[in-house]
């Protein structure tokens, strides 16, 4: 399918048009927005959860970094290291547990919206939130996709190679490699019920 020119906001407004109007498999939406920090796959996810309220809509919204390990765990093997960080920072055994299982068929609705703060590594405290049925889970990051992640509906920003490396700062692009392997491995634009191409940061296109 050939990607449409589109603005961001025109994009959100059409995300949170399709999920306020459709009917979610079970009694919640649970939508992820995957993409490189580059990408910027939170403003997206941020800009769809605030038009969703005024459709009917209550939100949660969550990022895949709250659900990061904690660092012993994800730096055993060094700060730069592509594996781990591939496979191992994100917990998602306690995404599943703390917040997409809940938001599940047969779910209490009662999900925690945060367990790590990833800049201190310490836990967040944060209070469980009870999420009304009918209501919206949005979560974003990186490498979401093919990770077996029981999600109602994916959009992936895609990045090429050459725009992935020229937004990614100095200090992170030893996370490039991984990005490489998502896409071979993954093949998160086949993966994703919707692809925004965002090599051009002010000019996206979806195929939605």
């Amino acid at each position: 399918m050939q990607p449409t020119p589109i603005s961001w906001p025109k994009l959100a407004e059409a995300l949170a048009g399709r999920i306020a109007g459709g009917r979610p498999p079970g009694p919640w939406w649970r939508v992820a927005v995957d993409g490189a920090p580059a990408a910027r796959p939170a403003d997206l996810a941020d800009a769809v959860a605030a038009a969703l309220p005024a459709l009917g809509r209550p939100v949660l919204r969550v990022s895949a970094d709250g659900f990061w390990r904690p660092a012993s765990l994800r730096l055993e093997y060094g700060h730069e290291d592509v594996d781990a960080y591939y496979q191992l920072w994100l917990d998602t055994g306690a995404l599943r547990r703390e917040v997409l299982d809940p938001l599940g068929p047969g779910g209490t609705g009662r999900a925690l919206p945060s367990l790590r703060d990833p800049a201190t590594d310490r836990s967040t405290r944060a209070d469980y939130v009870e999420l009304p049925p009918g209501g919206v889970l949005l979560l974003d990051g990186p490498l979401l996709l093919g990770q077996g992640l029981p999600l109602d509906l994916t959009v992936h920003l895609r990045l090429s190679p050459a725009a992935l490396a020229r937004r990614t700062p100095p200090d992170e692009r030893w996370t490039l490699p991984a990005y490489d392997r998502y896409a071979r491995e993954a093949l998160p634009e086949e993966a994703a019920d919707i692809l925004v191409r965002a090599d051009d940061p002010a000019h996206p296109a979806w195929t939605g």
